[in-house]
């Protein structure tokens, strides 16, 4: 048996040997569906880890791994690990520039892809002359079949080698809200150590069963689903995509006991009423919601609808997930991400870089926290100090120690001298009745310098305004806060992780503003 201890490939090797012919995976991005046992699993990742040493890899190398929501992802993620191979989940919701500037910022010298998760991607890659290049069906030209060189692989044995102190499982680009995508160095010790230490102090059973609906390649459906669950012998389902009618019936057909997403996926699963009336969720105890703004009136409407507690989620690709529920059992308070977790250390800096107790730019440390960025040193300096990562998000804390997420510093804005966060204002506007989702930017102002305004989606047969919004802001919140434009649209414009991509909702107004004056 490998040593599991120090190779963070391996965090589910005990689990298989415990249970090797209960139910892991649940894969419905196909018909009919592909479930994935406990011991195929473990067996199929030793199998990519010899397939990928005998196609010509070896350890340090990294892979990029470009593929949708299927079972051979997490296969393919953890098995490179392994074999010491470092991968790269590829956002595939990325334009093909940003694509080639991963594949060469992060010296990647082979892939393994599903070629039609993304109409370029194949051209980028061949163009950068990778040695390695495996693909799932269609197989382009001169590529490897994965199926046949894993089949291939699967004959044989795997000993892998000893993992070193602070060497790196695998590399993740986040981009944030705006700039070029950043690679976040994250070390097997680290991510086992979340690992450990969530099922430590809020253990995973073998009999829970979560629904994976966001994307594999974001750290957050690992983080907070995969790796909890298969790490205990527990399972997952496996959507391909998010679509609210298929997600309602795979939680209620499947008796899943947990879920995640973003507020404008409960929004639109909430507007289903009559499937959602019809159907009955067992096992349902917890529904993840974050990355967005909530609003207490989704809470409560999701938790009336679903009978199930719903926890409001912080976390971060480059520190984890450092805010958790109170082992004390306290309440958490509608609008907070809990306290500081066990083992980690977290405060709140002012600008100056002085530690304010109950406002401030948020920091971590903890072992979970990135070992540095690929290839910037500049962003090392700026954002790592003595073991600390500055986050870039605000937060405030309550008397009873609860942390509240304000915003982040680069949206603050000042308007005629007050400072706004687009949150604060977002939350404001999903609690009108017909709005379903906003998003607010700030906008030039002739009087205050810049002032906020507004993009909502609206629910279907709502006959509210742009006047009746702004009256609604107006009754409800601070003057100054109220958004001078506000522009209807159809849905907002999402990364491929399921966020807000604030630059281009910021373009939509200011083109939507231009329209008009024209």
């Amino acid at each position: 048996m490998a040593d599991q201890s120090s190779n963070l490939g391996y965090f589910n090797q005990t689990a298989a040997i415990t249970y090797p012919d209960k139910t892991a995976l649940i894969d419905l991005s196909r018909k009919p569906d592909r479930l994935v046992t406990h011991g195929e699993l473990n067996r199929r990742m030793d199998a990519v880890a010899v397939m990928l040493n005998k196609l010509g890899m070896t350890a340090g190398d990294r892979l990029l791994l470009g593929m949708g929501n299927r079972f051979e992802f997490i296969e393919i993620f953890f098995g490179a690990m392994r074999a010491g191979i470092i991968p790269i989940p590829l956002n595939i919701k990325l334009g093909a520039e940003t694509i080639e500037f991963i594949v060469k910022d992060s010296g990647c010298c082979g892939a393994v892809i599903e070629p039609d998760c993304h109409p370029q991607l194949v051209d980028v890659i061949e163009r950068q002359n990778l040695e390695t290049k495996i693909a799932v069906d269609p197989i382009p030209s001169g590529w490897h079949n994965y199926n046949d060189a894993l089949l291939v692989a699967e004959q044989k044995t795997f000993s892998p080698k000893p993992v070193q102190s602070g060497q790196i499982a695998f590399l993740p680009y986040t981009s944030g809200s705006t700039g070029r995508p950043k690679g976040v160095l994250l070390t097997h010790e680290g991510m086992l150590w979340g690992i450990r230490t969530a099922q430590k102090y809020w253990p995973c059973k073998p009999t829970e069963r979560t629904l994976v609906a966001g994307p594999l390649f974001h750290k957050n459906a690992m983080r907070v689903s995969i790796k909890p669950k298969l790490y205990a012998g527990a399972s997952a389902v496996i959507l391909p995509r998010f679509e609210p009618r298929v997600m309602l019936q795979a939680l209620a057909d499947y008796e899943c006991t947990d879920t995640g997403g973003v507020p404008a996926m409960y929004r639109m699963m909430l507007a289903e009423e009559e499937l959602l009336a019809s159907l009955k969720f067992p096992k349902l105890e917890c529904l993840e919601m974050g990355s967005a703004v909530v609003g207490a009136e989704l809470l409560n409407a999701v938790e009336r609808a679903f009978g199930a507690d719903v926890e409001e989620a912080y976390g971060l690709t480059e520190g984890g997930g450092p805010l958790r529920s109170p082992l004390d059992g306290r309440v958490v308070p509608r609008g907070s991400c809990g306290v500081p977790a066990p083992e980690v250390e977290v405060k709140m800096v002012e600008e100056d870089g002085i530690e304010n107790v109950s406002h401030g730019e948020f920091w971590v440390k903890s072992p979970a926290i990135l070992a540095g960025y690929n290839n910037r040193p500049d962003l090392n300096k700026e954002r790592l100090t003595d073991g600390w990562l500055h986050t870039g998000d605000i937060f405030r804390k309550d008397e009873n120690g609860f942390y509240f997420f304000m915003g982040r510093i680069d949206d603050q804005f000042s308007c005629g001298g007050e400072n706004i966060y687009p949150k604060e204002v977002e939350l404001l506007l999903v609690q009108h009745p017909d709005i379903i989702d906003a998003v607010v930017m700030p906008i030039t102002h002739d009087v205050k310098g810049l002032a906020p305004a507004a993009l909502v989606t609206v629910r279907q047969g709502s006959n509210c305004t742009e006047d009746s919004i702004k009256a609604f802001t107006l009754e409800h919140g601070a003057a100054y806060a109220h958004p001078r434009r506000v522009f209807i649209i159809d849905v907002l414009p999402v990364g491929g992780t399921g966020k807000v991509d604030r630059p281009a909702a910021k373009k939509i107004i200011e083109d939507s503003i231009a329209a008009v004056r024209t």
